[in-house]
């Protein structure tokens, strides 16, 4: 069993504690409401006397979208290795999102999924996704962790500022939000502070305010954009299927719960619908720099005339909407490397988007954010090593990793990406050049592809990509048919 005092050594390489052994971190706070601040929250708890959370919005009492999360609006999924992990940290959370109405949608059995030019053979899951949407997964995982009397919440607040100086952060500046002037302005002292306020984070600027050193930013920008607009079938059929087979549909044209079109090289146009609690569909339409989906409602359907294949637009023709267009533009991919050495204060964390921020069209946000809560955990309980702000912020960054591999190396392919991580580096051409053979053979091939779905799931490491049989199978076999036009139907054997 740890010490609760293990947390109060959180501080610079080599600072050793900073409070008398035996003594508990007397406060902790949290800029920011989001999925990476609460189970952020839930982690220090059991170190912290007090786990404040700061945050803009006024919280809703139920799963609706924030005005602080624009993106909420959006089609978003977890992941199997975030479920793995969500679960770990709150028992039993996976199947309150199933009994509250999250779909669950099996890869490659469920989808019609096109990706590098083909689409893939629908073969028994070897992977899931939760597709419920975000105000719901957050509502809920809410509600569990506010339950622990040592975490509040400051609502309609925001942070102005950080309080300490180059070596040691102690506390934030806060005012009621939409309050202007400096006699507004509070100090919430702490002994530890977490930055989890998102991709938007102005942590750098707050930094570099006290005389320490803001992180440098590595950037990925492919141009992309998304658009969204929710759907109810045109039967008004609450089975979760986008074709409405297996549900009471009339025609039974499919038996498929979704479509996925990647936008990729050569195709910069892309579009996914997938069901969600209620009986209801999001659609979200994406496109690179040049070919951004519309807002207008009548274009958002022409949009989907010009993907691979019309599939996707017939069901749109025939769907009810019910929903105006939501557009987003913020999908870069930003790491800020906070792991790096350089005059930075103890007690001061970078955690989810804050930390690193994918390009949403990978789904592997809110997946991340539960394993980095997850590598905090372990971090801060390891017996054997003291929990330095450079260690647990390097423990951190390892956990966003293989996402950020994942996400830049895809994106590095694209048309139009620009940002300093744009560019192969040498060394790691020749690993590019193994993954661009597996992207192409995991269409057809069950071997490569259930490999594939295990690393980009993040439900195991991409080492899996490098196990005998999938290399083998990469190097050696041939690119094995996939169907040339969208399988409506699953391969036999596959439920």
């Amino acid at each position: 069993m740890v010490n609760a005092a293990d947390v109060e050594t959180v501080g610079a390489e080599g600072d050793g504690p900073y409070r008398s052994p035996g003594r508990r971190t007397r406060h902790a706070v949290i800029i920011g409401g989001s999925v990476a601040a609460l189970l952020t929250a839930h982690v220090l708890s059991a170190y912290a006397d007090q786990v404040t959370i700061v945050e803009r919005d006024r919280l809703p009492e139920g799963p609706e979208p924030r005005a602080g999360v624009p993106q909420s609006r959006h089609t978003h999924v977890l992941l199997e290795g975030g479920q793995r992990a969500l679960d770990e940290l709150l028992p039993g959370i996976v199947a309150e999102l199933r009994e509250h109405g999250a779909p669950r949608v099996g890869l490659p059995s469920d989808l019609v999924q096109w990706q590098s030019h083909r689409y893939y053979r629908r073969t028994a899951a070897t992977a899931h996704l939760l597709t419920g949407t975000r105000p719901l997964l957050e509502w809920l995982v809410r509600r569990r962790v506010l339950a622990e009397r040592r975490i509040t919440v400051l609502e309609g607040t925001e942070v102005v500022g950080l309080l300490g100086d180059s070596h040691r952060v102690r506390g934030v500046q806060v005012r009621k939000r939409g309050a202007e002037t400096r006699q507004d302005v509070r100090r919430l002292t702490a002994d530890l502070v977490v930055d989890a306020s998102g991709r938007g984070s102005r942590a750098p600027d707050w930094l570099a305010a006290i005389g320490a050193e803001p992180p440098h930013e590595e950037t990925l920008d492919t141009g992309l954009a998304y658009a969204t607009r929710l759907y109810r079938q045109p039967d008004g059929n609450d089975s979760g299927n986008v074709g409405g087979s297996g549900g009471g549909s009339a025609d039974r044209t499919t038996d498929c719960v979704g479509y996925y079109f990647v936008p990729g090289r050569g195709q910069a146009r892309g579009g996914v619908a997938l069901p969600i609690e209620g009986g209801l569909h999001l659609v979200t339409l994406s496109g690179l720099r040049g070919s951004e989906p519309p807002s207008d409602e009548e274009e958002f359907t022409e949009f989907t005339a010009q993907l691979p294949h019309p599939v996707l637009h017939d069901w749109l023709m025939k769907a009810r909407p019910e929903s105006g267009v939501h557009a987003f533009r913020a999908t870069a991919n930003v790491r800020r490397r906070y792991d790096r050495p350089g005059r930075r204060p103890a007690g001061f964390l970078a955690v989810g988007d804050a930390l690193c921020a994918f390009n949403p069209v990978y789904g592997q946000g809110m997946a991340v954010a539960a394993i980095g809560a997850v590598a905090l955990r372990d971090t801060l309980a390891d017996p054997a090593r003291t929990p330095t702000t450079r260690r647990v912020q390097l423990a951190l960054l390892k956990a966003s990793r293989q996402a950020w591999d994942i996400a830049s190396g895809a994106d590095r392919a694209l048309p139009g990406a620009r940002g300093d991580a744009a560019r192969t580096q040498l060394v790691n051409r020749p690993a590019a050049w193994y993954l661009a053979r597996v992207v192409q053979r995991a269409p057809g091939d069950p071997v490569v592809g259930e490999a594939f779905r295990a690393a980009s799931t993040l439900m195991a490491p991409v080492s899996v990509l490098f196990a005998p049989r999938v290399v083998r199978a990469a190097l050696f076999g041939p690119v094995r048919p996939a169907p040339t036009e969208p399988p409506l139907w699953k391969e036999h054997g596959a439920d």
